[in-house]
């Protein structure tokens, strides 16, 4: 199996910073961005193998269409390349929000798209761990959004389990922002939802010690390199984080995450060479 891939986020102004917004993934999608790219959708499998990268993750907003005609060539489009979706990044969609019934219309929202990933042929889902703020009153397993992200995640799993999905969530956004929260969440899924750990998304002084609290858990990394304005890598610290990667025993595959100014290929090239010395 490969273990290199990318998100279609890393190209995001390749793609045109193509964001559809899908109120409704039933109905039509709102264009919020200059949908003017060097590539679209259905081209980037094709590029990524000829660069040597196997697997794909799509940010859900990255789908200009989705109806079955266009699932099918884009399931075309990854066969002819040899490229594996690996991921659909669900990148909204709050499962802890203090509104029962909005609760309940967000977390149907999502199980929306997990049918489309496995229209999709995706292998999993990222789903958002919810956006409460995590609030630590001696035992983060006794917080009460704790315990709704972690009910809803595992009925969301049961739902990929039907569908031919694994669901991962990811160390993002309020709830994942904070590994102890993050860990009761995962001990009270029971091992029924993998963790996408991001490199990039814990800051400040316990950044190491965070991701060191998580990486054991990992099931994928998003490999997210610090870059300055001309494409320089912060080296130091993302090799500190590989070596943590390294040291939990990760296994799995690494996605190659590009999020600063300046040529986007560039970016990902200069993190797949770095990844791969540790491969």
């Amino acid at each position: 199996m490969t273990r290199i891939m990318t998100s279609s986020w890393s190209l995001h102004r390749t793609l045109g910073q193509s964001m559809y917004q899908w109120p409704d993934p039933q109905g039509a999608p709102v264009l919020q961005g200059s949908g003017q790219g060097d590539l679209i959708l259905l081209e980037l499998p094709a590029e990524l193998a000829a660069r040597g990268i196997g697997m794909l993750e799509v940010c859900h907003f990255h789908f200009p269409q989705l109806d079955d005609g266009y699932i099918g060539e884009f399931r075309q489009a990854l066969a002819d390349s040899g490229v594996e979706l690996f991921s659909i990044l669900i990148d909204a969609g709050d499962i802890t929000h203090p509104d029962a019934a909005r609760r309940t219309e967000e977390v149907a929202w999502i199980r929306t798209w997990m049918e489309i990933a496995a229209r999709c042929g995706a292998r999993c889902v990222r789903v958002i761990a919810g956006d409460a703020e995590p609030v630590n009153s001696g035992d983060w397993h006794d917080m009460e959004a704790v315990q709704l992200s972690a009910g809803h995640l595992r009925e969301l799993a049961g739902v990929g389990r039907d569908v031919g999905l694994e669901v991962l969530t990811e160390n993002f956004r309020a709830m994942g922002s904070k590994a102890g929260a993050l860990n009761a969440i995962l001990d009270q899924c029971e091992g029924e939802v993998g963790l996408c750990a991001d490199f990039g998304n814990y800051k400040g002084a316990d950044k190491y010690d965070e991701l060191a609290a998580i990486l054991p858990r990992a099931t994928s990394v998003h490999a997210k390199a610090d870059f300055s304005g001309l494409l320089q890598m912060d080296r130091e610290d993302f090799t500190r984080c590989l070596d943590l990667a390294k040291e939990a025993k990760f296994t799995g595959p690494y996605s190659l995450i590009f999020s600063s100014p300046g040529d986007e290929w560039e970016g990902v090239e200069q993190t797949r060479q770095a990844v791969m010395e540790w491969l």
